[in-house]
């Protein structure tokens, strides 16, 4: 595995990218040798806070995670992939998808039973899909007092998402197909 590791408001110690790079490291026995493990640590004030990003084969395996100790964050985000690295390894399974970045062992391990890794949808929703533009989207998402609205875009005529950030500014996601 590669580590691209870098830092913003915070200096990258030897210490610091040892115990990411050992933390991370135990993924190594998933991935083939030239997957990239992309992790940015950095200091908003109290907050330290790693987000670590993993593509995989038209995917990504993401996580950020925020405490007062840049170590227990470490500790957090490893935790938080390797439960995610499950649920994947599920889905591709029931799929009978090819892996790509992941090596033979990773499916071939055993994994304890946990019934809360397995993907059930509860419910279907469906609903009627009006052209608006993203700044409605955003009121009308505010309006129903939801995280997220999906909207049909008066201006490209495709589906959008609008979305409520943690700093309380909106987002938009555009679908590029490849």
């Amino acid at each position: 595995m590669k580590f691209i590791i870098s830092g913003k408001n915070i200096e990258i110690t030897p210490g610091l990218k040892d115990t990411v790079t050992r933390k991370l490291g135990k993924l190594e026995r998933y991935f083939t040798p030239d997957t990239e493990i992309i992790v940015t640590l950095s200091v908003e004030k109290e907050r330290q806070k790693i987000e670590v990003t993993i593509p995989v084969k038209g995917n990504i395996i993401r996580s950020e995670q925020v405490s007062s100790d840049m170590y227990v964050s470490i500790d957090l985000v490893e935790e938080v992939i390797e439960r995610q690295l499950r649920k994947y390894k599920t889905k591709l399974i029931a799929r009978h998808q090819d892996g790509g970045n992941f090596k033979q062992e990773f499916f071939d391990e055993e994994d304890a039973p946990e019934s809360d890794e397995e993907i059930r949808i509860v419910r279907t929703k469906r609903f009627g899909i009006k052209p608006m533009y993203p700044e409605d989207a955003c009121i009308q998402m505010e309006l129903l007092g939801h995280d997220f609205f999906v909207f049909c875009n008066a201006e490209t005529d495709e589906v959008n998402v609008v979305y409520k950030r943690k700093n309380g500014t909106f987002g938009l996601i555009e679908p590029e197909f490849q």
